[in-house]
């Protein structure tokens, strides 16, 4: 058992006392294939050796009763009356997947919980997703039942749409569910089919470099992309058929309609449209061995970002420029909603050190904050835990 796990179980034993379930969620970092989500297009995670962790057991009584470690806080509700908390904002995961479990017609039992995780907050990895995946197979664990896994991430999606009130897409709830030790996962973000995808063996790692820049201005920005996005398919249905969402617009197609749409409008869509075929050729060139390509494609999706769909800031450009420039990185780009949070780079193994040193000494230059760097590794997704 980690430290990490066994500091959850010894606050359990502390606060609540007898035996319990432990369970784990990961959080994720996207390699390529942003903002394509809620265009029904395709992305390209993977699961990460970062995540949150439950201690539970079953209550007799209709109570929630929540211990955070990394709030050093309580919060406690009753499967009766499921409201949101406002002085304990972590909470209203837990309470928001309760809630959409119980109008999905399964029986909840009361729960002790106590919770911690190393997913940074903010940051564009996800712990919001996995704080969810985590409650959602806390509550089974405690309940008795098993929720499929593409149906477990479909709830805990629509938990943080319609409970905690953030429009996103399936994606992080479904990495956080279903990944695979080793491998990103292909997903189909229109039919929710799936393909795992070995990533480059030993001969790379994953590095995710925190800018350290809360991310601002997403809300109000996200929802301004997704307006561009659907106006463009409304425009460009006018001349070619069967379009749906973006994702059935081929770049070829855009270059040829492209007069029908305003300069931003067609900029946001040749994002979205050049994105979804990177994302397909990525995985084509993983599957050939072909690491270079690869990275190359990673590349081209920063510069799309940062230019057509202009999501990225002055401290992400600054991370990825300075991790182009070290020998051994196959490609670099930000991953996430964007203004603010991580880049994400595929770093030869023997060339990482060089990476964090080379990395952290520009960024810190240019904005006088240090970066956090994470050596990832693609992990499993959520599940009971060892004891």
């Amino acid at each position: 058992m980690t430290t990490r796990m066994q500091a959850v179980r010894d606050e359990f034993a502390r606060v609540f006392g007898g035996e319990c379930t432990l369970v784990r969620a990961p959080g994720r970092v996207n390699l390529i294939g942003e903002h394509t989500d809620y265009n029904e297009g395709f992305v390209f995670p993977v699961a990460i050796d970062r995540e949150v962790r439950f201690a539970v057991s079953p209550r007799d009584d209709r109570k929630v009763v929540l211990r955070s470690l990394n709030f050093d806080a309580e919060s406690e509700f009753s499967l009766s009356n499921i409201t949101k908390d406002a002085d304990q904002p972590w909470s209203n995961y837990v309470r928001g997947i309760a809630a959409v479990l119980q109008d999905a017609g399964h029986v909840l039992r009361g729960m002790n919980a106590v919770i911690e995780g190393n997913v940074p907050l903010g940051s564009g990895l996800s712990s919001s997703a996995a704080m969810e995946i985590g409650a959602l197979l806390a509550f089974e664990a405690v309940s008795g039942f098993q929720i499929a896994p593409v149906s477990a991430a479909r709830l805990a999606q629509k938990a943080e749409n319609q409970f905690v009130g953030v429009n996103c897409g399936i994606m992080d709830q479904f990495i956080s569910r279903l990944g695979r030790k080793g491998h990103a996962l292909l997903i189909d973000c229109r039919t929710l089919s799936y393909e795992p995808v070995p990533v480059g063996g030993d001969e790379v790692r994953i590095v995710v470099a925190d800018s350290k820049v809360k991310r601002g201005l997403v809300d109000s920005e996200y929802n301004k992309r997704r307006a561009e996005c659907e106006r463009a398919v409304v425009l460009l249905s006018g001349r070619l058929s069967n379009i749906g969402a973006l994702r059935d617009v081929t770049p070829e197609q855009l270059a040829a309609h492209g007069d029908l749409l305003a300069d931003v409008t067609r900029r946001r869509a040749r994002h979205v449209v050049t994105e979804n075929d990177r994302c397909l050729r990525s995985v084509e060139a993983l599957r050939a061995g072909d690491l270079e390509a690869f990275g190359k494609l990673m590349n081209q999706s920063h510069i799309s970002l940062r230019d057509d769909y202009e999501v990225s800031c002055r401290e992400l450009d600054i991370l990825v420029e300075a991790a182009w420039a070290v020998p051994g990185v196959l490609g670099s780009r930000m991953t996430g909603a964007g203004f603010g949070g991580c880049t994400v780079s595929l770093v030869r193994a023997d060339a990482v050190e060089r990476f964090r040193a080379e990395v952290s000494r520009a960024y810190e230059q240019a904005t006088g904050r240090t970066p956090e760097i994470y050596v990832c590794s693609a992990e499993d997704g959520a599940g009971i835990a060892e004891a």
